[in-house]
């Protein structure tokens, strides 16, 4: 089925190499000099290799690729893209597999910071005032350039993938969620909110994973406090010995999904922290 890519991959690189003038013997002795330079023999490309890959529909190895993209100047991101592998697809992927772990996501934007599929235009007659059915409005979609997402610092944030199994703080961050962490936000504080909408949520790190939560600091002990209703109790542990600060929650995007049923067992946390 994907034949025809790999073909016109090959192609493309085959044009690629007649334009910079290099020969085949040009470019085996190429790889072998990336080869010496990292002691890995997978990153040679002999002549028949190179031969297959261009004329045959043989799709290189990851290192021989990278010897390519290294000796053609190319960006090994779109050239996976000429063999049908298209890395901006990789978080929608994800998405099909449920984890039932908390966790960070280490997905990057594609190259040049571009969002896949973002509604570019509105119709003129949506009234921003009133809750709306967004998607009946939405007259184009297209890609979106993160620059011109205004009070992102974006090189400061992460992802975190709330576990399907983790409702630590159900019901105001539901399972499945995505929450956006501001890394530069570290310091915890309980103090100077009104409500739980106001008050800081932090994502933390501990020996089995990650834990989103409210948070109290007393002296060296860290409290972990899960939502009320979540009918789960709160974990201390030493600080910072047991326990890091990943960043600040400031940015949840969650479904409103009130048939998910909540499993007889929560999120992963150490016996010996469970209400010390």
């Amino acid at each position: 089925m994907l034949e025809p890519l790999r073909e016109d991959a090959g192609q493309k690189l085959k044009r690629v190499r007649d334009r910079l003038g290099l020969r085949y013997r040009d470019v085996e002795q190429a790889s072998l000099s990336i080869a010496q330079r990292h002691n890995n023999d997978e990153y040679f490309i002999a002549l028949s290799r190179l031969s297959d890959i261009e004329n045959k529909g043989s799709v290189p190895t990851i290192f021989r690729l990278y010897s390519l993209c290294a000796i053609y100047r190319l960006d090994i991101q779109e050239v996976l893209g000429w063999f049908g592998v298209d890395l901006a697809k990789m978080p929608g992927d994800a998405t099909l597999i449920e984890l039932e772990k908390t966790h960070t996501v280490q997905f990057t934007a594609p190259a040049g910071g571009v969002i896949e599929s973002f509604p570019l235009s509105l119709d003129p007659g949506l009234d921003l005032r009133r809750t709306t059915h967004l998607s009946r409005f939405i007259q184009r979609w297209g890609p979106m350039p993160l620059m011109l997402l205004n009070g992102m610092d974006l090189p400061n944030h992460r992802y975190a993938f709330i576990g399907t199994d983790d409702f630590w703080m159900h019901p105001l961050i539901q399972p499945g969620s995505m929450v956006l962490i501001d890394e530069t936000k570290r310091k915890v504080t309980d103090t100077g909110w009104t409500s739980e909408f106001e008050r800081p949520i932090y994502l933390f790190e501990h020996r089995e994973g990650f834990i989103c939560s409210w948070a109290s600091l007393d002296r060296d002990r860290l409290i972990l406090q899960p939502h009320p209703s979540s009918n789960t109790v709160p974990a201390v542990y030493a600080y910072p010995e047991e326990v890091d600060v990943v960043g600040q929650v400031t940015g949840v995007a969650m479904r409103l999904d009130q048939t998910r049923k909540r499993r007889t067992r929560s999120v992963s946390v150490p016996e010996s922290s469970r209400g010390r």
